[in-house]
């Protein structure tokens, strides 16, 4: 199994309800500002029931949502009707997207903790390859204790914006010690960050 898909399959109903109860605008205000305006292809990495890459499909986009979970795939599907692309796959290899896959806009929330701190920074890497020039990546970080998914691990955004610089990728935005959206969640804090693949 793999490892940060663990716990959801047990809470996927309350993982659903808290999913529906958070609006796209207000979780992700901090990147509104840095989804293209203009058509284009975006990627959804840990997508779970798909709420996001619904919400970007219905604004015209071409949206790619990767989930590992086939029983968060199947609510996603029997939720939303906009045209999204489901792969099931997995950072940080990510081995299903092939060259012929490459984004204008890649947006990774809430999954970053369910992989080791070496599997990071190889998901950084890994997503840098599948970035478009001028491309954007987005990605919110967790640390506090385990939630639904019982398997976790520490952020370092310290860490995370070195890979992305090794990597070719432009920090563009840092926003750090954030509360969460989610009641009695005192003890989880959030970091955003948003990098561009620039025109070497």
């Amino acid at each position: 199994m793999i490892k940060g898909i663990e716990g959801y399959s047990e809470a996927l109903e309350k993982f659903t309800s808290l999913t529906l109860s958070i609006d796209f605008e207000l979780l992700h205000k901090d990147f509104l500002a840095y989804i293209p305006k203009e058509k284009c292809h975006i990627l959804d990495l840990g997508a779970g029931i798909g709420r996001d890459a619904d919400y970007l499909s219905a604004l015209g986009h071409k949206v790619v949502a990767v989930e590992p979970n086939p029983e968060m795939v199947a609510v996603g599907k029997s939720l939303f009707k906009n045209k999204v692309e489901w792969i099931s796959d997995s950072l940080p290899i990510l081995k299903m997207l092939n060259s012929n896959y490459q984004f204008n806009f890649i947006l990774a929330s809430g999954v970053w903790h369910h992989i080791n701190g070496e599997e990071q920074k190889q998901a950084i890497k890994r997503t840098a390859q599948l970035l478009d020039v001028d491309g954007i990546f987005a990605v919110s970080l967790r640390n506090g204790p385990a939630g639904l998914g019982k398997k976790i691990y520490p952020t370092d955004e310290k860490v995370i914006i070195k890979a992305a610089s090794a990597n070719g990728l432009k920090l563009l935005l840092h926003k750090e010690n954030q509360p969460s959206l989610i009641a009695n969640k005192a003890n989880v804090r959030w970091t955003r960050l948003v990098f561009q693949k620039p025109d070497l």
